[in-house]
């Protein structure tokens, strides 16, 4: 039998969430989950194979977009950082906040705001609210999961976001709507998107200790608590300034009004987005004689390089979803599942299985693709309807971006607010899996009426 008609391509998902548990290092995890599918694919062809795929992976679009978009993303701020903007930003706010619990209702508000993606969200959030959180002793680990919830779970329910454009689009080349009609169907999903209304709401309850710390994020509070952050490195920290006295508020805040609205003139283009406003930066800082052309041109190089390491995992966790998809994966597990579905149990079901696939395999776009033409058919056949369903499906592809210890989000929320990657997965997960049960929950009684 082939890998794709058995259990056996489960095994390169297994093999990468083990691996990150005990060693705590996504690119390593990655790999050996790579590496594992590939040697079920072939074991003799697996180095062709790694290569073959690696160069694939670079010359998608997709990858080549992200590596834009990010690289882009360090150089914007690296700029703020350097020439103390991200500072005056942080001291207005830190005068406003009075304590742990107002700084983190900030970040989140801030994330309300950032809407319009969720790589965009993660690294300017985290990164404009660290030094704040840090003033209050909130631990780096908490931060990123504010920031995190704050980024695919309410992208998902934003209508102009680059989420609900994809999202719109697969419904309508899987002719699930008629053309032009994406969008239509997608809003009236979004009541039923559970898991992004819950991650999203419980932020507040986390941030004012109604939901106390869970798990590894009480050691990470305690700890700095007792000791701040300094045992995290900041990446970020740049030289500063020369002339900090001169610097405004509005020179954080232009340079992210101009990310915000040239992605939204651009029809959600967050790389033209965030390209402009790295130029109206420098435009900015130049005339006013911030920082000389030279230093800022440094600069954003400088922030390109900050960005490698979170590139690499990117790149590395594509190769990964690439793997999986060759050995049929997705397909395996619905496959699988479908003929234990009823009414009242498809969106549960659905929303499970396609959670499951999307944590393992690091891909929230790729799976709902998959899982689209496969659901949708399956839901109408037993009478439940498309909203509720298609609901479930973002509600698992929210949760998979949300949760997984190495997906982008995970991985740039981590980079943002300066903790590691793996710290910030094993400190967030105790919330995320509450507000996946309280989802699947949601969605069967919703389903039984």
């Amino acid at each position: 039998m082939t890998p794709e008609s058995t259990w056996l391509s489960l095994i390169p998902a297994a093999v990468a969430i083990v691996t990150a548990v005990l060693s705590r290092r996504p690119i390593e995890s990655l790999l050996a989950g790579v590496f594992a599918g590939l040697l079920l694919l072939g074991p003799g062809s697996a180095v062709v194979n790694f290569s073959s795929i690696l160069l694939e992976v670079m010359m998608d679009e997709t990858i080549a977009w992200v590596i834009i978009v990010c690289g882009l993303m360090g150089s914007l701020i690296a700029l703020l950082m350097r020439v103390g903007a991200a500072d005056a930003f942080s001291h207005a706010l830190a005068s406003r906040a009075k304590d742990a619990r107002s700084s983190l209702l900030y970040t989140w508000c801030l994330g309300l705001v950032i809407f319009i993606d969720d790589y965009l969200n993660a690294l300017a959030v985290g990164s404009a609210m660290r030094k704040v959180t840090d003033k209050f002793r909130v631990s780096r680990e908490m931060l990123a999961y504010v920031v995190d919830s704050t980024a695919a779970p309410i992208c998902v329910l934003i209508p102009v976001s680059t989420w609900a454009v994809f999202f719109a689009g697969v419904l309508e080349v899987s002719d699930v709507a008629e053309p032009g009609e994406g969008m239509a169907l997608y809003i009236s999903s979004i009541p039923y998107m559970l898991y992004a209304w819950i991650a999203g709401l419980m932020v507040p309850l986390v941030a004012t200790g109604r939901i106390p710390p869970l798990g590894m994020m009480k050691i990470a509070q305690a700890q700095a608590a007792e000791n701040g952050n300094a045992s995290h490195d900041d990446e970020f920290d740049v030289a500063a300034s020369n002339n900090p006295e001169r610097v405004r508020i509005y020179h954080f805040l232009l340079p992210l009004f101009a990310l915000i609205g040239f992605s939204l003139w651009y029809d959600l283009d967050v790389q033209v987005g965030v390209l402009m406003a790295v130029v109206v930066t420098i435009v900015l800082y130049g005339v006013q004689r911030l920082m000389a052309w030279t230093e800022m041109f440094d600069a954003v190089l400088e922030g390109i390089k900050i960005m490698v390491p979170a590139l690499i995992i990117v790149v590395v966790a594509f190769m990964f979803k690439e793997v999986n998809d060759q050995l049929g994966l997705a397909q395996f597990v619905i496959e699988n599942v479908t003929p234990y579905m009823t009414p009242t149990l498809l969106p549960l079901v659905v929303f499970v299985t396609v959670a499951l696939i999307a944590f393992a395999t690091g891909s929230s776009w790729g799976v709902f693709a998959i899982a689209i033409p496969i659901v949708l058919p399956l839901a109408d056949s037993v009478g439940v309807s498309p909203q509720l369903a298609i609901g479930a499906l973002v509600s698992a592809s929210a949760f998979g971006s949300h949760a997984c210890f190495y997906s982008d989000a995970t991985v740039l929320a981590a980079q943002g607010s300066g903790c590691g990657v793996m710290e910030h997965a094993l400190t967030q997960i105790p919330y995320a899996v509450i507000a996946a049960l309280l989802a699947g929950t949601g969605l069967t009684l919703i389903a039984a009426l």
